[in-house]
C-alpha cells in the first residue's frame, strides 16, 4: 500500500513535522562550537560532553541561562540575550554557503512533501533555519517553519509543536489533530515536547544515545533507514 493510500484511508498520520538541527541538518557540532566560542570570551569553559549530555535540543537562550546559572554567573535576561546575539552571529558565519543536510534528507523531504503537508519546528532562530533550508531548495516544500522566536518556551515544553499544529490548521480541512502528526526528532527534549503535544515521534540516532530516545514511538539510525510505509503501518 502506498503512503498516499495510508494518508487517505487510515487518516492516522496526515502531516509530518521535522526538527531541524540534528534531524535534517548536521549542525549540532557547529552549535557547540559557537556556544564554546562565546562562553570562552566570558571565561567559561564548555565541554563537548556537557553540551551533548545536558544542553542539546534547547534554545540558545535556555542553554546560556543554564550554563550561567550552573557556573554561578549573573544570568539576568539582558546578559543571556547578549550572549545569544553573539552566538547567533558566530553560528551564522559557520553555516554560510555550506551544505549541512544529512545524507538522504533531500530525497526524504521531497517524498514526504509529495504525500501530505510538512513543517519544521525548530529551536533554532528563523534566519538560521531559512538559511539552511533555502540553499538546497527545501524551504519551498514546507508549509510552515516555526522557530525559536515564535514561542515563549522551548523544548521540552510542547509549545513549538502546538504552534506548528495551529499554523497548519489555518489551511487544513478537516482540522488536523495532534495525534495525526508524526514528528521526526533526535533528542530527548524534542521527544518529550512532541509527546507532550500529543504527537507520534520517530527518533533518529544522529545526536543522542539510544537510551535518551526510548520514549519515541519508533527509532531509526538515520534518514536512509526509514521505510515510511512500515513506520505508518506500526503507528
Amino acid at each position: 500500500m502506498s503512503v498516499a493510500a495510508l494518508y487517505d484511508n487510515r487518516q492516522m498520520i496526515r502531516a509530518i513535522i521535522f526538527d531541524l538541527d540534528g534531524t535534517l541538518a548536521d549542525t549540532e557540532p557547529l552549535h557547540f562550537a559557537a556556544f564554546k566560542e562565546v562562553l570562552s570570551q566570558e571565561g567559561i569553559e564548555l565541554t563537548e560532553e556537557e553540551y551533548y549530555k545536558h544542553l542539546i535540543g534547547y534554545t540558545d537562550h535556555d542553554c546560556f541561562a543554564a550554563v550561567l546559572k550552573d557556573r554561578g554567573h549573573k544570568a539576568d535576561d539582558a546578559a543571556v540575550v547578549d550572549l545569544a546575539r553573539r552566538k547567533a552571529m558566530s553560528y551564522q558565519r559557520m553555516i554560510a554557503d555550506r551544505d549541512l543536510l544529512y545524507p538522504g534528507a533531500v530525497d526524504f523531504v521531497n517524498r514526504c512533501a509529495a504525500r501530505g503537508p510538512i513543517a519544521v519546528a525548530t529551536g533554532t532562530l528563523r534566519d538560521e533555519a531559512e538559511l539552511i533550508l533555502t540553499g538546497p531548495g527545501l524551504r519551498k516544500l514546507f508549509a510552515e517553519v516555526v522557530a525559536a522566536e515564535d514561542v515563549e518556551h522551548g523544548k521540552p515544553a510542547p509549545d513549538i509543536f502546538l504552534a506548528t499544529l495551529k499554523r497548519l490548521n489555518s489551511t487544513m480541512s478537516p482540522p488536523l489533530k495532534a495525534e495525526e502528526c508524526l514528528v521526526l526528532e533526535d533528542t530527548g527534549a524534542g521527544i518529550e515536547a512532541a509527546r507532550s503535544a500529543g504527537m507520534k515521534v520517530l527518533a533518529l540516532k544522529h545526536s543522542a544515545p539510544a537510551e535518551e530516545l526510548a520514549l519515541a514511538h519508533a527509532v531509526r539510525k538515520s534518514l536512509l533507514d526509514i521505510d515510511l510505509d512500515e513506520i505508518l503501518r506500526t503507528l
